[in-house]
Protein backbone atom coordinates (compact mmCIF):
# COMPACT_ATOMS: atom_id res chain seq x y z
CA UNK A 1 0.00 0.00 0.00
CA UNK A 2 1.23 3.66 -0.76
CA UNK A 3 1.73 6.22 1.49
CA UNK A 4 -0.80 8.50 3.07
CA UNK A 5 -3.92 6.97 1.48
CA UNK A 6 -7.24 8.12 3.33
CA UNK A 7 -10.56 6.71 4.53
CA UNK A 8 -13.61 8.80 5.55
CA UNK A 9 -15.28 7.61 8.09
CA UNK A 10 -19.12 9.60 8.49
CA UNK A 11 -19.95 8.25 12.12
CA UNK A 12 -23.66 9.42 13.18
CA UNK A 13 -25.16 9.34 16.64
CA UNK A 14 -28.37 10.17 17.48
CA UNK A 15 -27.21 13.20 18.88
CA UNK A 16 -24.18 14.79 16.69
CA UNK A 17 -22.42 13.68 13.91
CA UNK A 18 -18.69 13.37 12.44
CA UNK A 19 -16.61 13.18 9.11
CA UNK A 20 -13.35 11.60 10.32
CA UNK A 21 -10.18 11.20 7.94
CA UNK A 22 -8.56 7.73 8.29
CA UNK A 23 -4.63 8.32 7.28
CA UNK A 24 -2.78 5.12 6.79
CA UNK A 25 0.38 3.35 5.13
CA UNK A 26 -1.01 -0.20 5.47
CA UNK A 27 1.58 0.01 8.96
CA UNK A 28 -0.68 2.03 11.04
CA UNK A 29 -4.12 3.69 11.21
CA UNK A 30 -4.50 7.66 12.29
CA UNK A 31 -7.80 9.81 12.78
CA UNK A 32 -8.29 13.19 12.42
CA UNK A 33 -11.50 15.14 13.18
CA UNK A 34 -12.83 17.34 9.45
CA UNK A 35 -16.11 18.20 10.79
CA UNK A 36 -18.48 17.77 13.78
CA UNK A 37 -22.06 19.04 14.02
CA UNK A 38 -25.15 17.77 16.31
CA UNK A 39 -27.95 15.98 15.35
CA UNK A 40 -31.15 17.17 17.17
CA UNK A 41 -34.47 15.67 16.47
CA UNK A 42 -37.19 17.97 16.25
CA UNK A 43 -41.08 17.52 17.32
CA UNK A 44 -43.65 18.76 14.53
CA UNK A 45 -47.29 18.18 13.78
CA UNK A 46 -47.10 14.63 13.12
CA UNK A 47 -44.68 13.35 15.15
CA UNK A 48 -40.58 12.88 15.79
CA UNK A 49 -38.45 13.61 12.97
CA UNK A 50 -34.94 13.91 12.01
CA UNK A 51 -33.37 16.63 9.94
CA UNK A 52 -32.12 13.96 7.33
CA UNK A 53 -31.35 16.69 4.38
CA UNK A 54 -29.65 19.23 7.32
CA UNK A 55 -27.22 15.69 7.98
CA UNK A 56 -26.70 15.43 4.42
CA UNK A 57 -25.50 18.87 4.01
CA UNK A 58 -23.31 18.49 6.96
CA UNK A 59 -21.70 15.40 5.44
CA UNK A 60 -21.15 17.15 2.21
CA UNK A 61 -19.60 19.66 4.50
CA UNK A 62 -17.17 17.50 5.57
CA UNK A 63 -16.23 15.66 2.38
CA UNK A 64 -15.57 19.19 0.98
CA UNK A 65 -12.74 20.10 3.93
CA UNK A 66 -11.50 16.37 3.80
CA UNK A 67 -11.14 16.98 -0.04
CA UNK A 68 -9.44 20.04 0.69
CA UNK A 69 -6.94 18.99 2.90
CA UNK A 70 -6.33 15.60 1.61
CA UNK A 71 -7.17 15.88 -1.95
CA UNK A 72 -6.09 12.65 -4.33
CA UNK A 73 -5.17 10.46 -1.23
CA UNK A 74 -9.04 10.21 -0.46
CA UNK A 75 -9.80 6.35 -1.08
CA UNK A 76 -13.21 6.16 -0.45
CA UNK A 77 -16.11 6.85 1.86
CA UNK A 78 -18.29 4.84 4.52
CA UNK A 79 -21.23 5.90 6.70
CA UNK A 80 -22.22 4.39 9.84
CA UNK A 81 -25.40 5.73 11.96
CA UNK A 82 -27.70 4.47 14.55
CA UNK A 83 -30.17 1.31 13.61
CA UNK A 84 -33.86 1.15 13.00
CA UNK A 85 -35.31 4.60 11.37
CA UNK A 86 -35.86 4.67 7.61
CA UNK A 87 -36.77 6.64 4.69
CA UNK A 88 -39.63 5.52 2.30
CA UNK A 89 -38.45 6.67 -1.49
CA UNK A 90 -41.03 6.90 -4.07
CA UNK A 91 -40.56 5.38 -7.98
CA UNK A 92 -38.91 8.45 -8.57
CA UNK A 93 -36.38 8.03 -6.20
CA UNK A 94 -37.89 11.22 -3.90
CA UNK A 95 -37.93 11.29 -0.43
CA UNK A 96 -41.60 10.62 1.09
CA UNK A 97 -41.17 12.88 4.16
CA UNK A 98 -38.42 13.10 6.89
CA UNK A 99 -37.73 9.86 8.75
CA UNK A 100 -39.36 9.46 11.91
CA UNK A 101 -36.92 9.18 15.15
CA UNK A 102 -37.17 5.87 16.74
CA UNK A 103 -38.58 7.42 19.96
CA UNK A 104 -41.66 8.63 18.02
CA UNK A 105 -45.51 7.50 20.01
CA UNK A 106 -46.55 5.70 16.98
CA UNK A 107 -44.97 2.43 18.38
CA UNK A 108 -47.46 2.13 21.15
CA UNK A 109 -49.44 -0.21 20.98
CA UNK A 110 -47.73 -1.80 18.21
CA UNK A 111 -45.70 -4.61 19.77
CA UNK A 112 -49.62 -5.86 21.31
CA UNK A 113 -51.04 -5.75 17.74
CA UNK A 114 -47.95 -7.88 15.90
CA UNK A 115 -47.85 -10.02 18.26
CA UNK A 116 -51.78 -10.71 18.22
CA UNK A 117 -50.78 -11.61 14.74
CA UNK A 118 -47.61 -13.44 15.26
CA UNK A 119 -46.71 -14.77 18.72
CA UNK A 120 -43.16 -13.08 19.75
CA UNK A 121 -41.50 -16.28 20.50
CA UNK A 122 -42.60 -16.90 15.96
CA UNK A 123 -41.02 -13.68 15.67
CA UNK A 124 -38.02 -13.70 17.60
CA UNK A 125 -37.21 -17.35 15.84
CA UNK A 126 -36.93 -15.73 12.69
CA UNK A 127 -35.28 -12.32 12.84
CA UNK A 128 -33.78 -12.80 16.10
CA UNK A 129 -34.47 -9.47 17.73
CA UNK A 130 -36.42 -9.35 20.85
CA UNK A 131 -38.94 -6.73 20.40
CA UNK A 132 -38.77 -3.54 21.13
CA UNK A 133 -40.25 0.27 21.01
CA UNK A 134 -37.47 1.17 18.52
CA UNK A 135 -37.45 -1.72 15.96
CA UNK A 136 -38.83 -1.30 12.44
CA UNK A 137 -41.02 -3.05 12.35
CA UNK A 138 -43.38 -1.48 14.79
CA UNK A 139 -43.10 1.96 13.04
CA UNK A 140 -44.31 0.33 9.90
CA UNK A 141 -47.37 -1.76 11.14
CA UNK A 142 -47.91 1.67 13.08
CA UNK A 143 -48.14 3.75 9.42
CA UNK A 144 -49.46 0.33 7.61
CA UNK A 145 -52.45 0.44 10.63
CA UNK A 146 -53.10 4.13 9.72
CA UNK A 147 -53.10 3.79 5.67
CA UNK A 148 -50.14 6.01 5.52
CA UNK A 149 -49.77 7.82 2.48
CA UNK A 150 -46.31 7.77 2.42
CA UNK A 151 -45.78 3.68 2.75
CA UNK A 152 -49.17 3.55 0.35
CA UNK A 153 -46.86 5.28 -2.68
CA UNK A 154 -43.30 3.76 -1.53
CA UNK A 155 -40.97 1.82 -3.97
CA UNK A 156 -38.29 1.51 -1.81
CA UNK A 157 -36.89 1.55 1.89
CA UNK A 158 -33.89 2.85 3.01
CA UNK A 159 -32.15 2.53 6.66
CA UNK A 160 -30.56 6.01 7.54
CA UNK A 161 -27.25 5.50 6.40
CA UNK A 162 -28.43 3.41 3.10
CA UNK A 163 -30.93 6.89 2.40
CA UNK A 164 -27.63 9.03 3.14
CA UNK A 165 -25.35 6.63 0.66
CA UNK A 166 -27.81 6.69 -1.90
CA UNK A 167 -28.24 10.49 -2.29
CA UNK A 168 -24.68 10.65 -2.14
CA UNK A 169 -24.15 7.66 -5.17
CA UNK A 170 -27.58 7.52 -6.98
CA UNK A 171 -27.67 3.78 -5.88
CA UNK A 172 -30.52 2.07 -3.43
CA UNK A 173 -29.24 -0.54 -1.35
CA UNK A 174 -29.70 -1.71 1.91
CA UNK A 175 -26.63 -2.76 4.26
CA UNK A 176 -26.99 -5.80 6.32
CA UNK A 177 -26.08 -5.05 9.91
CA UNK A 178 -27.96 -1.81 9.60
CA UNK A 179 -31.56 -3.54 8.45
CA UNK A 180 -30.78 -6.40 10.78
CA UNK A 181 -31.34 -3.85 13.89
CA UNK A 182 -35.09 -3.64 11.89
CA UNK A 183 -36.76 -6.87 13.51
CA UNK A 184 -37.55 -7.89 10.09
CA UNK A 185 -34.37 -9.19 8.12
CA UNK A 186 -33.45 -13.65 8.94
CA UNK A 187 -31.10 -13.89 11.17
CA UNK A 188 -30.12 -17.12 9.68
CA UNK A 189 -30.42 -16.17 6.22
CA UNK A 190 -29.35 -12.54 5.99
CA UNK A 191 -32.26 -11.81 3.50
CA UNK A 192 -35.53 -10.22 4.44
CA UNK A 193 -38.14 -12.10 7.00
CA UNK A 194 -41.11 -12.81 4.40
CA UNK A 195 -42.67 -14.70 7.08
CA UNK A 196 -42.92 -11.73 9.58
CA UNK A 197 -43.19 -9.00 6.44
CA UNK A 198 -46.04 -10.70 4.77
CA UNK A 199 -48.07 -11.25 8.62
CA UNK A 200 -47.54 -8.15 9.21
CA UNK A 201 -49.18 -6.74 5.55
CA UNK A 202 -46.37 -4.54 4.74
CA UNK A 203 -45.73 -4.38 1.19
CA UNK A 204 -43.18 -6.56 -0.17
CA UNK A 205 -41.94 -4.08 -2.80
CA UNK A 206 -40.37 -1.76 -0.53
CA UNK A 207 -37.98 -4.53 0.72
CA UNK A 208 -35.00 -4.49 -1.84
CA UNK A 209 -31.67 -5.29 -2.41
CA UNK A 210 -29.79 -6.56 0.20
CA UNK A 211 -25.50 -6.17 0.26
CA UNK A 212 -22.92 -7.13 3.00
CA UNK A 213 -20.41 -4.89 4.77
CA UNK A 214 -17.66 -3.98 2.64
CA UNK A 215 -19.71 -4.04 -0.85
CA UNK A 216 -18.82 -0.77 -2.82
CA UNK A 217 -21.42 0.95 -3.89
CA UNK A 218 -20.44 3.25 -6.67
CA UNK A 219 -18.96 6.90 -7.11
CA UNK A 220 -20.41 9.65 -6.03
CA UNK A 221 -22.84 11.80 -8.01
CA UNK A 222 -21.31 14.72 -10.09
CA UNK A 223 -23.07 17.01 -7.90
CA UNK A 224 -21.79 15.64 -4.66
CA UNK A 225 -18.03 15.94 -6.76
CA UNK A 226 -18.64 19.96 -8.14
CA UNK A 227 -19.39 20.41 -4.47
CA UNK A 228 -16.68 18.89 -2.13
CA UNK A 229 -14.13 19.49 -5.48
CA UNK A 230 -13.30 15.90 -6.41
CA UNK A 231 -14.79 13.34 -8.78
CA UNK A 232 -14.80 9.67 -8.83
CA UNK A 233 -14.42 8.58 -5.05
CA UNK A 234 -16.41 5.55 -4.04
CA UNK A 235 -19.00 4.94 -1.41
CA UNK A 236 -18.78 1.89 0.25
CA UNK A 237 -21.80 -0.13 2.36
CA UNK A 238 -19.35 -0.06 5.34
CA UNK A 239 -20.61 -1.99 8.36
CA UNK A 240 -23.42 0.49 8.41
CA UNK A 241 -25.18 0.32 11.91
CA UNK A 242 -22.64 1.92 14.47
CA UNK A 243 -22.24 -0.90 17.03
CA UNK A 244 -21.28 -3.19 14.07
CA UNK A 245 -18.63 -0.82 13.19
CA UNK A 246 -17.70 -0.53 16.75
CA UNK A 247 -17.03 -4.40 17.21
CA UNK A 248 -15.55 -4.60 13.85
CA UNK A 249 -13.00 -2.09 15.49
CA UNK A 250 -12.58 -3.74 18.62
CA UNK A 251 -9.06 -5.70 17.96
CA UNK A 252 -10.27 -9.25 19.57
CA UNK A 253 -8.09 -12.12 18.72
CA UNK A 254 -8.79 -16.10 18.73
CA UNK A 255 -11.44 -17.33 20.15
CA UNK A 256 -11.93 -14.62 23.34
CA UNK A 257 -14.37 -12.46 21.65
CA UNK A 258 -16.62 -11.28 24.00
CA UNK A 259 -16.94 -7.84 23.68
CA UNK A 260 -18.61 -4.17 25.02
CA UNK A 261 -18.82 -1.14 23.21
CA UNK A 262 -19.30 1.18 25.96
CA UNK A 263 -20.98 4.42 25.91
CA UNK A 264 -24.00 6.57 27.02
CA UNK A 265 -25.47 3.10 26.59
CA UNK A 266 -23.73 -0.43 26.55
CA UNK A 267 -24.02 -3.13 24.72
CA UNK A 268 -22.06 -6.65 25.37
CA UNK A 269 -22.11 -9.87 23.27
CA UNK A 270 -20.05 -12.45 20.98
CA UNK A 271 -19.76 -12.84 17.45
CA UNK A 272 -20.69 -15.85 16.77
CA UNK A 273 -21.12 -18.12 13.55
CA UNK A 274 -24.73 -18.58 13.85
CA UNK A 275 -27.43 -16.85 15.18
CA UNK A 276 -29.00 -17.92 18.50
CA UNK A 277 -32.74 -17.87 18.58
CA UNK A 278 -33.75 -20.27 21.40
CA UNK A 279 -36.78 -19.57 23.86
CA UNK A 280 -34.13 -19.26 26.93
CA UNK A 281 -32.18 -16.52 24.57
CA UNK A 282 -35.60 -14.60 24.14
CA UNK A 283 -36.40 -15.41 27.74
CA UNK A 284 -33.27 -13.09 28.46
CA UNK A 285 -33.57 -10.40 26.52
CA UNK A 286 -30.72 -11.43 24.22
CA UNK A 287 -30.29 -10.29 20.07
CA UNK A 288 -29.31 -11.18 16.97
CA UNK A 289 -27.88 -8.55 15.11
CA UNK A 290 -25.64 -9.27 11.73
CA UNK A 291 -21.65 -8.34 11.39
CA UNK A 292 -18.85 -8.02 9.09
CA UNK A 293 -17.53 -11.11 7.58
CA UNK A 294 -20.55 -13.25 7.99
CA UNK A 295 -20.77 -12.85 11.91
CA UNK A 296 -23.61 -12.77 14.18
CA UNK A 297 -23.91 -10.68 17.37
CA UNK A 298 -25.06 -12.21 19.67
CA UNK A 299 -25.77 -9.15 22.35
CA UNK A 300 -28.15 -7.73 24.96
CA UNK A 301 -27.93 -3.48 25.76
CA UNK A 302 -27.55 -2.69 28.60
CA UNK A 303 -28.16 1.05 30.66
CA UNK A 304 -24.21 2.49 29.98
CA UNK A 305 -22.71 5.90 30.89
CA UNK A 306 -26.25 7.23 30.68
CA UNK A 307 -26.25 7.61 34.70
CA UNK A 308 -23.22 9.49 35.01
CA UNK A 309 -23.85 11.83 32.49
CA UNK A 310 -27.25 13.11 33.41
CA UNK A 311 -25.66 13.15 37.15
CA UNK A 312 -23.33 15.30 35.67
CA UNK A 313 -26.41 17.07 33.41
CA UNK A 314 -28.44 18.01 36.32
CA UNK A 315 -25.27 19.32 38.55
CA UNK A 316 -25.15 21.55 35.88
CA UNK A 317 -28.41 22.61 36.25
CA UNK A 318 -27.90 23.04 39.98
CA UNK A 319 -25.00 25.49 39.48
CA UNK A 320 -21.74 22.89 39.74
CA UNK A 321 -20.18 22.45 36.95
CA UNK A 322 -17.93 18.84 37.53
CA UNK A 323 -15.68 17.45 34.87
CA UNK A 324 -15.59 13.40 34.41
CA UNK A 325 -12.31 13.06 36.01
CA UNK A 326 -13.65 15.23 38.93
CA UNK A 327 -16.48 12.72 39.04
CA UNK A 328 -14.78 9.39 38.81
CA UNK A 329 -12.36 10.93 41.83
CA UNK A 330 -15.05 11.54 43.75
CA UNK A 331 -16.66 8.18 42.96
CA UNK A 332 -13.06 6.04 44.17
CA UNK A 333 -12.84 7.96 47.25
CA UNK A 334 -17.07 7.39 48.52
CA UNK A 335 -17.22 3.92 50.19
CA UNK A 336 -17.64 0.84 47.74
CA UNK A 337 -21.02 -1.16 48.17
CA UNK A 338 -23.63 0.85 50.23
CA UNK A 339 -26.10 0.12 47.93
CA UNK A 340 -27.21 -0.77 44.15
CA UNK A 341 -29.49 -0.11 41.20
CA UNK A 342 -30.78 -1.61 38.17
CA UNK A 343 -29.61 0.69 35.18
CA UNK A 344 -31.92 -0.30 33.03
CA UNK A 345 -35.01 0.38 35.46
CA UNK A 346 -37.51 1.96 33.60
CA UNK A 347 -37.27 4.99 36.10
CA UNK A 348 -33.45 5.89 35.03
CA UNK A 349 -34.45 5.83 31.07
CA UNK A 350 -35.88 9.25 30.70
CA UNK A 351 -33.42 12.73 31.01
CA UNK A 352 -33.65 15.01 34.29
CA UNK A 353 -33.45 14.35 38.06
CA UNK A 354 -30.73 11.81 37.95
CA UNK A 355 -29.43 11.89 41.19
CA UNK A 356 -32.93 12.18 43.06
CA UNK A 357 -34.30 9.09 41.23
CA UNK A 358 -30.66 7.05 42.47
CA UNK A 359 -31.13 7.84 45.67
CA UNK A 360 -35.03 7.10 45.61
CA UNK A 361 -34.47 3.82 44.21
CA UNK A 362 -32.58 3.21 46.79
CA UNK A 363 -34.71 4.15 49.50
CA UNK A 364 -37.53 1.94 47.45
CA UNK A 365 -36.11 -1.05 47.80
CA UNK A 366 -34.92 -0.45 51.82
CA UNK A 367 -31.11 0.53 51.25
CA UNK A 368 -29.17 3.09 52.39
CA UNK A 369 -29.81 6.36 50.42
CA UNK A 370 -26.42 7.70 48.72
CA UNK A 371 -26.44 11.63 49.67
CA UNK A 372 -23.20 13.46 48.48
CA UNK A 373 -22.37 13.32 44.56
CA UNK A 374 -19.50 10.46 45.47
CA UNK A 375 -21.66 8.15 47.40
CA UNK A 376 -24.11 8.69 44.26
CA UNK A 377 -21.90 8.10 41.31
CA UNK A 378 -19.77 4.80 43.19
CA UNK A 379 -23.61 2.89 43.07
CA UNK A 380 -24.11 3.65 39.61
CA UNK A 381 -20.78 2.38 38.44
CA UNK A 382 -20.96 -0.49 40.58
CA UNK A 383 -24.71 -1.10 39.83
CA UNK A 384 -23.36 -0.76 36.19
CA UNK A 385 -20.73 -3.51 36.70
CA UNK A 386 -22.52 -5.54 38.24
CA UNK A 387 -25.13 -5.89 35.43
CA UNK A 388 -22.42 -6.63 33.29
CA UNK A 389 -21.45 -9.31 35.20
CA UNK A 390 -25.70 -10.62 35.07
CA UNK A 391 -25.37 -10.07 31.28
CA UNK A 392 -22.01 -11.93 31.02
CA UNK A 393 -23.54 -15.23 33.17
CA UNK A 394 -25.95 -15.00 30.55
CA UNK A 395 -23.93 -15.47 27.68
CA UNK A 396 -21.92 -18.07 28.96
CA UNK A 397 -25.04 -20.48 29.66
CA UNK A 398 -26.55 -19.91 26.38
CA UNK A 399 -23.08 -20.14 24.67
CA UNK A 400 -21.83 -22.89 26.62
CA UNK A 401 -18.48 -21.14 26.30
CA UNK A 402 -16.28 -19.78 28.89
CA UNK A 403 -14.22 -16.57 28.52
CA UNK A 404 -10.73 -15.25 29.75
CA UNK A 405 -11.48 -11.74 28.83
CA UNK A 406 -13.59 -8.82 27.91
CA UNK A 407 -12.73 -6.22 24.85
CA UNK A 408 -14.22 -3.04 25.56
CA UNK A 409 -13.93 0.13 23.05
CA UNK A 410 -15.96 3.08 22.64
CA UNK A 411 -15.86 6.45 24.81
CA UNK A 412 -16.94 4.91 28.14
CA UNK A 413 -13.46 3.38 28.49
CA UNK A 414 -12.35 6.28 29.17
CA UNK A 415 -14.21 5.78 33.00
CA UNK A 416 -11.29 3.86 34.46
CA UNK A 417 -12.89 3.44 38.02
CA UNK A 418 -15.57 1.15 35.75
CA UNK A 419 -13.38 -0.47 33.54
CA UNK A 420 -11.76 -1.85 36.81
CA UNK A 421 -14.90 -2.23 37.97
CA UNK A 422 -15.78 -4.06 35.34
CA UNK A 423 -12.76 -6.92 35.29
CA UNK A 424 -13.47 -6.90 39.00
CA UNK A 425 -17.25 -8.05 38.71
CA UNK A 426 -16.80 -10.20 35.84
CA UNK A 427 -13.18 -12.02 37.63
CA UNK A 428 -11.75 -11.65 34.29
CA UNK A 429 -9.59 -8.89 32.37
CA UNK A 430 -10.80 -6.23 30.80
CA UNK A 431 -8.48 -4.79 27.63
CA UNK A 432 -9.79 -1.74 26.81
CA UNK A 433 -9.25 0.30 23.85
CA UNK A 434 -9.99 1.87 21.08
CA UNK A 435 -11.98 4.92 22.15
CA UNK A 436 -12.65 5.32 18.32
CA UNK A 437 -13.51 1.58 17.83
CA UNK A 438 -16.46 2.77 15.74
CA UNK A 439 -14.60 4.97 13.35
CA UNK A 440 -11.97 2.10 13.03
CA UNK A 441 -14.56 -0.28 12.27
CA UNK A 442 -15.89 1.76 9.79
CA UNK A 443 -13.16 2.13 8.02
CA UNK A 444 -11.61 -1.66 8.04
CA UNK A 445 -14.51 -2.44 6.41
CA UNK A 446 -13.70 0.01 3.82
CA UNK A 447 -10.51 -0.75 3.52
CA UNK A 448 -11.41 -4.46 2.74
CA UNK A 449 -14.24 -3.61 1.21
CA UNK A 450 -11.74 -1.11 -1.39
CA UNK A 451 -9.07 -4.23 -1.53
CA UNK A 452 -6.70 -2.49 0.33
CA UNK A 453 -6.71 -5.08 3.24
CA UNK A 454 -7.18 -9.05 3.01
CA UNK A 455 -9.68 -9.81 5.35
CA UNK A 456 -11.07 -8.22 9.15
CA UNK A 457 -8.08 -10.25 11.10
CA UNK A 458 -5.82 -7.74 9.31
CA UNK A 459 -7.83 -5.13 10.19
CA UNK A 460 -7.99 -5.55 13.50
CA UNK A 461 -3.71 -5.93 13.73
CA UNK A 462 -3.86 -2.57 12.21
CA UNK A 463 -6.33 -1.00 14.85
CA UNK A 464 -4.02 -3.23 17.70
CA UNK A 465 -0.76 -1.67 15.81
CA UNK A 466 -2.23 2.28 15.80
CA UNK A 467 -3.79 2.72 19.38
CA UNK A 468 -2.94 2.59 23.23
CA UNK A 469 -4.79 -0.30 24.96
CA UNK A 470 -4.69 -0.48 28.63
CA UNK A 471 -5.36 -3.73 31.00
CA UNK A 472 -7.35 -3.90 34.29
CA UNK A 473 -6.95 -6.97 36.16
CA UNK A 474 -9.84 -8.31 38.66
CA UNK A 475 -8.82 -7.88 42.34
CA UNK A 476 -10.80 -9.06 45.56
CA UNK A 477 -13.05 -12.02 44.07
CA UNK A 478 -14.55 -12.86 47.41
CA UNK A 479 -15.65 -9.20 48.23
CA UNK A 480 -17.31 -8.88 44.64
CA UNK A 481 -19.05 -11.86 44.74
CA UNK A 482 -20.78 -11.04 47.64
CA UNK A 483 -22.13 -8.06 45.98
CA UNK A 484 -23.36 -9.70 43.31
CA UNK A 485 -25.59 -11.70 46.07
CA UNK A 486 -26.76 -8.61 47.24
CA UNK A 487 -26.98 -6.55 43.60
CA UNK A 488 -29.20 -10.10 42.58
CA UNK A 489 -31.14 -10.18 45.70
CA UNK A 490 -32.21 -6.31 45.15
CA UNK A 491 -32.95 -6.65 41.30
CA UNK A 492 -35.12 -10.06 42.35
CA UNK A 493 -32.64 -11.96 40.10
CA UNK A 494 -32.18 -15.97 40.87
Amino acid sequence: MKSDQVFIAVDLGAGSGRVIAAKTDGTTLALEEMHRFDNPGTDLPGGSFWNIIGLYREILEGLRRAVERHGESIVSIGIDTWGCDFGLIDANGELLGLPHQYRDPRFEGMADAMHAILPEAEVYAQTGIKTNFYNSSLHLLAEARKKSPALGNAARLLFVPDLLAYWLTGRQAVERTVASTSQLLDAHTGDWAWGVIDALGLPRQIFGEVVAPGTVLGPIREDVAAFIGRAGIPVVATACHDTASAVAGIPMTGSGNLWLSSGTWSIMGVESAVAITTPEALGRGFCNELGVDDSVRFLKNIGGLWLIQECKRQWELDGETLSFAEMASLASEAAPFTAFIDPDDASFASPGEMPDKIRAYCEKTGQPVPHDKGQVLRVATESLALKYRVVYDGIRQLTGRDFTRLHAGGGGIQNELLSQATADALGIEVVAGPVEATSCGNVITQMVGTGHLPDFESGRDLIRRSFDFRTFTPGDSVAWAAALLRFKAVLGLD
